[in-house]
């Protein structure tokens, strides 16, 4: 008859209790098995493995099996106690990337050796291993100290996708060129809470700057940003609206109705990768400076946004040739012919 393999299962500290009793009133192996439910095979060879000075003790059983199965494994090669934890953390504490560490062992030592460590091995070693004080001492290393490592693989976004977009890599060259003005760059920039928004314009051949009021409560809604910016794209002179490149915020999931309204292509960037915005994302840290992150934004005025677009425009840029963004858009709207009643801010 064959045997479940239940009575094959491997015995716990409660079993080893029971099996120290019943050994003590002196049952043979094959009644304890019964009792215990079993392979008498596992109880032989418990009883062979862990009894000590000629007898079998709870306590003592466990220890010797926990200790047998710290010996069976291979040593962790940033063992706390080890050299090479050491290294780490004081490269650690001057700053050191865990990529930067790996790369300079990898580069001192040959393949193979023990002294070789993954950046993957080191970030488990900051976020698995320590505890208490050490990590966060560990973590507070990093160049960005998140309490939890972020996935490498941060999955497709479940919040559907805008329907028909436009990626960035169909967009006309010329506009990557900065050679021609009209094409603009926009963002959002939050408030306390989520609960406020300002959105942001950027034109890349002048980097001049507009910010809009968007509407309170839900000021990030589709619908929100969708009539604010085509209000304000609307007081450009046409001939300085062509295209507008957006994060894949789901803000502008109305893309299409802001084209019909105002003629200016949307081109979307490619998930998590700021840089393809290179210059609305160096504009908002400059607005922050006014706008500081945990404000309420939604006490703003229109007003009171275009005084601080106005200050930021008239900043000279070494980019511009140490000029304004505001003097470079002026002249442009003169070269195409267009009045200087057409500049908003």
């Amino acid at each position: 008859m064959p045997i479940s393999s239940k009575t094959y299962r491997h015995l716990q500290p409660e079993d080893r209790v029971s099996l120290a009793s019943l050994r003590q009133q002196g049952l043979g192996v094959r009644a304890i098995a019964r009792m215990l439910d079993r392979s008498a095979a596992t109880v032989s060879r418990e009883l062979q493995r862990n009894t000590c000075e000629g007898a079998y003790a709870s306590a003592a059983a466990h220890s010797r099996c926990r200790q047998r199965r710290q010996l069976a494994r291979p040593a962790r090669k940033l063992d706390r106690e080890g050299v090479m934890f050491a290294v780490v953390r004081h490269c650690l504490g001057l700053r050191w990337s865990p990529e930067q560490i790996a790369l300079t062992l990898a580069r001192i030592y040959p393949n193979g050796h023990p002294y070789r460590v993954s950046y993957e091995t080191i970030y488990n070693c900051i976020y698995a291993q320590p505890v208490g004080e050490l990590k966060r001492q560990l973590v507070a290393c990093l160049r960005q100290a998140h309490n939890k490592r972020t996935p490498r693989s941060k999955g497709q976004d479940r919040r559907g996708q805008i329907p028909d977009m436009l990626s960035i890599h169909v967009r006309p060259p010329e506009v990557q060129d900065r050679q021609f003005p009209g094409h603009w760059e926009g963002d959002l920039i939050k408030g306390q809470a989520n609960a406020s928004a300002v959105g942001t314009l950027v034109e890349r051949t002048t980097r001049l700057l507009m910010l809009v009021k968007l509407p309170h409560p839900k000021p990030a809604s589709a619908a929100s940003v969708l009539q604010a910016f085509t209000d304000k794209l609307n007081g450009i002179a046409a001939p300085m609206r062509k295209t507008l490149t957006y994060d894949q915020g789901r803000e502008m999931a109305r893309h299409k109705e802001l084209t019909a309204n105002t003629g200016i292509a949307v081109y979307f960037c490619d998930p998590h990768s700021p840089w393809q915005r290179g210059s609305n994302e160096n504009i908002n840290g400059l607005v922050r400076q006014y706008l500081p992150k945990g404000t309420d934004l939604s006490g703003y005025s229109q007003e009171q946004l275009d005084a601080i677009a106005d200050e930021i425009n008239n900043r000279p840029r070494k980019g511009l040739g140490v000029r304004t963004p505001l003097a470079v858009y002026r002249q442009l709207l003169i070269t195409h012919a267009q009045p200087q009643s057409s500049l908003v801010h």
